[in-house]
């Protein structure tokens, strides 16, 4: 398969060096230093389009995508989501204060969180449109403090189904038995009664069974259970239902096509409507939760090239950033590919290993890929990088987070700077010195 397929989809060739959306990435790299992480606007609006469209066409009551903000999240992309009216899910307080800042209003946010400090609950109270409930502690500390609040939002109850999607690794499984996330359906119906009892505005169920999956299959029991609980609890003429989100991506040029959007929603999409038809029960609003499958292929990693080590059959290219902001290799053995960015249709004459400057042997981003002869200085590209490496990212070895710049045609935003070594100084307390 062709690696360029992995880039934003206006990615080109320009004068034998990579460009997206007509700007240069080498020019790009001058300007604002690497690491540097880029997202194509474009991307992020077909991919934002392809779920709305198939909603709208196999769908036939309300839907609503959700946008989930652990993916990547920061003020300028809480404002792009509004674009398109997501809504935003955040989990806990500090999501909660980004998504605000970047304009989501009260109605289109959504918390998730199965550990929620009271902080959070209470950021949530004020500023959220629903709360998703983990469990029945959760669920007695909002009652506690519902009354200090006019407007409170909506719950939902998460269900943890026992069953779990596909995925290349166990820690991106959330719908198992043995889940640390949401309720059994003993433990529903409980948190049903509390809220019929105390009069707390329950309105739905949402489920998640994992992140990086390729076959809706493993969902239709899920949903089914949903459902016949829904039946169970009395939801009637307006309530909501979600099944989480997950849709994967091809990250390597061995997982190509893209899984297709469309039939993943279709999927989803006729398993609710002859449930909620054989179960007599009126169609909830349809609520599903992309994040990685709106936001991963409009990203790319832009790093260069520092030391190249050639020892008989093993080739490292060290690179000025890694596993503090590239975490997924070292968190999941998540695989990628990468290109040059000048002359990237070179003949790829050998294989490599690519790898960060941190004092770690599992700081690396690549193994064994082929690739050209690449040679110190120079910049290299990985696509796909778009969701959870920015979010998941850290200050190991004092580094210090890339700058993030949202391309759009004609246009070039720095949407998150690069991080100072103040900015690592800001934190710490200075010491006595008596």
């Amino acid at each position: 398969m062709n690696r360029l397929d992995l880039f934003p989809i206006s990615t080109s060739i320009e004068n034998d060096s990579l460009t997206i959306a007509g700007h240069s990435l080498a020019s790009l790299a001058d300007l604002y230093g690497t690491p540097l992480y880029l997202y194509d606007r474009a991307t992020l609006d077909v991919s934002a389009k392809a779920y709305t469209d198939a909603l709208a066409a196999h769908y036939p009551a309300p839907s609503r995508v959700t946008y989930a903000g652990k993916a990547f999240l920061c003020k300028a992309i809480a404002a792009w989501t509004q674009t398109h009216g997501f809504f935003v899910d955040c989990t806990g307080e500090g999501e909660i204060g980004i998504a605000v800042a970047g304009g989501v209003p009260r109605e289109h946010i959504l918390v998730h969180g199965v550990n929620k400090s009271l902080a959070d609950l209470k950021s949530a109270l004020h500023t959220a449109g629903t709360i998703v409930i983990d469990n029945l502690v959760e669920l007695e500390c909002i009652q506690s403090l519902m009354t200090s609040y006019q407007s409170p939002p909506s719950l939902w109850l998460r269900l943890l189904p026992g069953v779990a999607v596909h995925t290349h690794h166990a820690h991106t499984q959330t719908g198992q038995h043995d889940s640390k996330f949401g309720m059994t359906p003993d433990e529903i119906f409980a948190a049903a009664r509390f809220c019929q009892e105390n009069r707390l505005p329950l309105s739905g169920i949402h489920f998640h069974q994992g992140s990086n999956f390729r076959d809706p299959e493993p969902l239709l029991p899920a949903i089914d259970l949903a459902l016949d609980l829904a039946r169970e609890i009395g939801f009637s003429d307006e309530w909501h239902c979600c099944p989480g989100g997950g849709w994967g991506v091809a990250y390597h040029e061995d997982e190509l096509p893209h899984p297709s959007i469309e039939s993943y929603v279709r999927g989803i999409a006729e398993a609710v409507i002859e449930g909620c038809k054989a179960r007599g029960l009126s169609l909830p609003t349809l609520h599903l939760e992309p994040g990685r499958s709106l936001v991963a292929r409009a990203g790319v990693a832009l790093y260069r090239v520092g030391v190249v080590k050639r020892r008989g059959d093993k080739t490292w290219l060290l690179t000025d950033g890694g596993m503090a902001d590239h975490p997924r290799f070292a968190l999941y053995g998540a695989r990628y590919s990468c290109l040059p960015v000048q002359a990237p249709g070179r003949e790829r004459g050998e294989r490599v290993s690519i790898a960060g400057p941190y004092c770690e042997s599992g700081d690396v981003i690549i193994e064994n890929l082929p690739m050209p002869r690449v040679e110190i200085g120079e910049l290299i590209a990985v696509p796909v990088s778009g969701a959870y490496h920015l979010s998941m990212s850290s200050n190991y070895n004092g580094a210090r987070r890339p700058a993030v710049v949202l391309l759009g045609e004609g246009s070039a935003e720095l949407i998150q700077r690069r991080e100072t070594l103040e900015d690592l100084l800001r934190r710490d307390v200075s010491p006595d010195r008596g």
